[in-house]
Order: structure tokens, then sequence, then C-alpha cells
């Protein structure tokens, strides 16, 4: 199985903005989030991908196919440190999940920016629990901080999150 990490591209934006719709449906399990008057979720920060620096959109294939996306920025909820970056959207298909096609797509996409990171969970979303730790135990330099309680990530809902760096 090969696993390709590519940057999205500007012109390549409106595909983008189709798989965040997919990822935004599957995530309305925890989030509860509704689609608007038009059918859709919609993304408000889509656009600072290619207007802000620290802002980075990756395309995850598996054999030349599209089966996901990551996002970073350099907004971050715990980390006061400068240059931080902050995994602000990660997603697999389902079809492509359980194969470790995350896992290795996470730790590429880290490894294209060493330093620090940080990422946040939500509480009721076991099953990233799991995978974001399979994850840093794998490519992080040392052990991941688990800090929980984190405010301001998902509404009212207390966020763990996650503070590593990547060699």
């Amino acid at each position: 199985m090969d696993i390709e990490i590519s940057m999205v591209t500007r012109e390549q934006k409106e595909i983008l903005a189709h798989l965040l719709e997919l990822y935004q449906y599957d995530f309305s399990e925890y989030d509860g989030m509704d689609v608007n008057p038009c059918g859709l979720y919609g993304y408000s920060y889509l656009e600072y991908y290619w207007t802000e620096k620290n802002r980075f959109a990756y395309f995850i294939k598996v054999d030349g196919r599209l089966a996901g996306f990551a996002m970073v920025c350099g907004h971050c909820y715990v980390s006061k440190k400068k240059d931080t970056l902050f995994m602000s959207e990660f997603f697999v298909m389902k079809k492509y999940r359980k194969q470790g096609v995350g896992k290795r797509a996470a730790c590429e996409v880290l490894k294209l920016h060493p330093g620090r990171w940080e990422l946040t969970i939500h509480p009721n979303n076991q099953g990233a629990h799991a995978f974001w730790k399979k994850v840093t135990d794998s490519a992080a330099a040392g052990e991941a901080k688990v800090v929980t309680g984190v405010r301001g990530v998902y509404e009212d809902r207390l966020a763990t999150a996650y503070l590593f760096d990547i060699a």
C-alpha cells in the first residue's frame, strides 16, 4: 500500500472543501453540528490556508486515490511557545481506517514540520485518544505531555491536548 502526502494547492481548494464535508459529517457525531440551509457544513477557515502563514493543508492518498487530509496551523490552545504547530484537522475516510493509513500519514505530516506540536481531542471521541497516543508514541521525540480540561476548543466541552516535539 503506497501512502502519499501532498500539499493542497489553491486550485485544489474545492476538492479539500468536499472532503471537509465528509469529515464534518463524521465529526457531527461528537459535536452535534447541523448542516446549513444549503445542506452543507462549511468550513470557516478554509481560505486562510492560502492567505496566512503557518497554515498547511495536505492530501492523503493511498495508491494514488484520495483517502483523506491533514490541516496544520499555528493557532494553539495550550502551548504558549512561539512556532508551535497545531494539527487543526485530520481525516481518513472510513474505507482506509484500521489499516495503518492514518498513523503512517500523520507521522509523515508531523515529520514535515520538526519542532513543537499540539493537538486536541474531543472528549467523546475515544477512538481519537487511542489513535493519537499511537501516533505520538511512534513519532514524537520523547513522551507527549497530556493536558486535560482544555477550554475553548469544543465550546463548553473540555478537551484533552497532546504537546510533543518532532525531531
